[in-house]
């Protein structure tokens, strides 16, 4: 066991349980986890753990879920168990009461290569923006989100078709050994935080706000890079949408979340479906067809295009909701 850090470890999802185990496997010591209130999920409501929660329990650490931060129980138990150093993965902003209390300093691993994509989504939005790469950050708290000064940057290329969820999963596994390394420059008093102002290079911020619902609908309206990006960046969550409708009035509801690319100059509008109703589901743009290959239809499970055209025969014309609206 390491003797000379001490960490309260907040997080939630699966991204920050694989954080918590790599920091574990290391042989640091975990005072006490901080995640999220068990809530209902699902059709039966049943109480859900979150991930960092389940993690927490197979090692029985002590685990705290306070529905406030800046609750005066919750405090006081933070500070009870002596943790000084704090390490935050995928959890909510912090009251500075919180983020100030170790006494050496609160970090934050975010998937991103700050001060670019700051925000929620910064996966799905560097694959959106068709980045050819993205990567990791740690950095110490401070009063704004995402701005702190930085400890460690590490860099990976996003190949041309790669999904969120795989992108999701590389820099998970880096991320195992981005905050061990983090940790330990910090253990060892060699860690140089850099504000992020040095790190700008002349280059437009880009956000990575919180991505709506409405965010999600397709708009074909634009050409088949960006939509193709658009599709993969929301896939598998919480995937791009569209609405196909026929000249009878049929509407048919579909998640994307996988489609491939054919460029050419098309005859017809965009927006037009076009199917064999065997083997293939293709969408005008303006420079060419998006051939959808994974989807799935409202109430139903995501399928091949193939087991989707067996099953929804797609006579006569049809069109998407941007073709529609126009």
């Amino acid at each position: 066991m390491k003797k000379n850090i001490r960490i309260a470890y907040f997080g939630t999802p699966e991204f920050a349980a694989s954080q918590l185990e790599a920091i574990l496997h290391a042989g640091y010591e975990v005072a006490v986890v901080v995640t999220m209130p068990d809530k209902p999920a699902g059709r039966g409501r049943k109480i859900q753990y979150s991930d960092v929660k389940k993690t927490a329990l197979e090692h029985n650490l002590p685990l705290l879920q306070p529905e406030k931060l800046k609750d005066t129980a919750f405090l006081e138990q933070l500070a009870s168990y002596h943790a000084n150093l704090f390490v935050v993965v995928a959890f909510r902003m912090l009251p500075a009461v919180v983020w100030q209390m170790p006494e050496l300093g609160t970090f934050n691993l975010h998937a991103s290569l700050l001060p670019q994509y700051r925000g929620a989504a910064p996966i799905n939005f560097a694959i959106i923006n068709g980045e050819p790469e993205t990567g990791l950050t740690t950095f110490f708290l401070n009063e704004e989100i995402d701005k702190g000064a930085v400890i460690m940057r590490e860099k990976v290329d996003i190949r041309p078709d790669e999904t969120a969820g795989e992108l999701h999963d590389k820099l998970m596994l880096l991320g195992n050994k981005v905050i061990v390394e983090t940790i330990r420059k910090i253990e060892s008093g060699v860690a140089q935080a850099l504000p992020q102002d040095e790190l700008l290079d002349n280059q437009p911020l880009k956000p990575a706000p919180k991505i709506t619902k409405e965010f999600c609908n397709v708009d074909w309206s634009r050409d088949c890079q960006t939509v193709y990006n658009h599709i993969r960046g929301l896939s598998p969550y919480p995937a791009a949408h569209t609405q196909l409708q026929s000249e009878n009035g049929a509407v048919i509801d579909l998640k994307i979340y996988a489609a491939k690319i054919e460029t050419c100059i098309p005859d017809v509008a965009p927006g037009m479906a076009i199917t064999d109703n065997k083997k293939y589901l293709k969408i005008s743009l303006s420079d060419g067809f998006l051939f959808l290959t994974q989807v799935q239809q409202a109430g139903k499970k995501a399928m091949s295009i193939t087991d989707f055209l067996r099953g929804t025969q797609l006579l006569g014309k049809w069109k998407t909701a941007t073709e529609r609206e126009k």
